[in-house]
């Protein structure tokens, strides 16, 4: 994004919810801006209904941030982000869901691709839906 860089360590988009990890630049908290011009350009190509605000229908208006404290933390919520797609129904391994960064994190060597066949003990009771 032109004049809000940030990288992506994690991301499962899920039909109805989306969760990711994103790197800001050093002393750049500004999610809010980033959010709004994601929204903003995602929802030009998708024809949705109004709301009475005169707003897509499709994005909820709230999102939820955790500020990562130290590798611990950040390894927890890319196993969470991962392990989603599974939690949810939709595979049986995270390998198999096509809509997210894993694969890509296999290929960093950040995960085996067989990781996720049983739910993480780690991630066992976090809720962030």
């Amino acid at each position: 994004m032109q004049g809000r860089p940030f990288t992506v360590d994690a991301i499962a988009i899920l039909p109805d919810h989306l969760h990711c990890i994103w790197q800001l630049p050093e002393g750049d908290n500004d999610f809010p801006e980033r959010w709004r011009q994601i929204k903003r350009f995602v929802s030009i190509g998708i024809n949705s209904p109004l709301n009475a605000r005169k707003e897509k229908a499709l994005w909820q208006r709230r999102y939820w941030e955790h500020l990562l404290r130290n590798e611990e933390d950040w390894r927890r919520h890319m196993d969470y982000v991962h392990y989603n797609p599974v939690k949810h129904g939709y595979v049986r391994r995270p390998v198999d869901w096509p809509h997210g960064s894993f694969r890509q994190a296999v290929a960093r060597g950040w995960y085996e691709d067989s990781w996720g066949e049983q739910e993480p003990s780690i991630i066992a009771g976090m809720e962030f839906e």
